[in-house]
């Protein structure tokens, strides 16, 4: 994601590099001597219908692209319909650290707890028209404050600083074990499948009376054409 292979790249010949611009604009130049480079912006929601109906008008399935957006709306639709009406579980889906890094509800993740109902302690970006205003640092002391029911933590290695904070223990969220170390998946969920399973897997862990627990590899394999598994 952060780091690709160049000379990997170039033996593999592609017609197109589509890569994650935050990741990779440093290295634009060596990218476009191997193939055009093509850069998204993935953090909102928006972003997911968008870089997918682009990428499938330019592989020259602009249809499938149509289908695809119009089936997730759907299924995110018809999972908000099982959601309690009464029920909106305080929620955060953070970056752990000394002071964690927590999203806003426009950020692709959040934005998919919010449809299933979940009351986003991070809120809405208060400046819609700044660039990069989806996220922002929340001390602990505030989480205390806003006291989420339900923690999501971007989980990339052993380290765990905030769980050595005395403050982390006192969270509902922690009390309860309802603290969940979440895949990569979480982290870049705008892929047509990666957010439909965050979807399933989000449905659950927000509502585990109503929602089953999903196996992730399974159920994402039945998003894949048969044709190419």
């Amino acid at each position: 994601r952060a780091t690709p292979n160049i000379e990997l790249l170039a033996e593999a010949k592609p017609d197109l590099t589509v890569a994650i611009r935050r990741y990779t604009e440093g290295n634009a130049a060596q990218y476009e001597k191997v193939a055009p480079y093509l850069a998204y912006d993935l953090e909102l929601y928006a972003d997911s219908d968008r870089t997918i109906a682009q990428l499938s008008t330019i592989l020259g399935q602009p249809k499938r692209g149509q289908e695809i957006n119009a089936a997730f709306k759907s299924d995110l639709d018809a999972f908000a319909a099982k959601v309690p009406k009464d029920k909106h579980p305080r929620f955060v889906v953070m970056w752990g650290g000394d002071i964690p890094w927590v999203f806003r509800s426009e950020n692709m993740t959040a934005a998919i707890l919010v449809a299933l109902g979940g009351d986003n302690i991070a809120g809405q970006n208060p400046t819609p028209s700044v660039p990069g205003n989806w996220g922002m640092e929340m001390s602990l002391e505030t989480l205390l404050e806003k006291d989420p029911e339900v923690i999501f933590v971007y989980d990339y290695g052993p380290d765990r600083p905030q769980e050595n904070n005395p403050i982390w223990q006192q969270l509902s969220a922690v009390k309860n074990g309802r603290v969940h170390y979440v895949g990569d998946h979480w982290v870049e969920a705008h892929g047509p499948i990666a957010r439909q399973m965050v979807l399933r897997e989000a449905a659950h862990l927000l509502y585990p009376d109503v929602f089953q627990a999903i196996d992730v590899r399974a159920e994402a394999r039945k998003f894949i054409p048969t044709s190419i598994q």
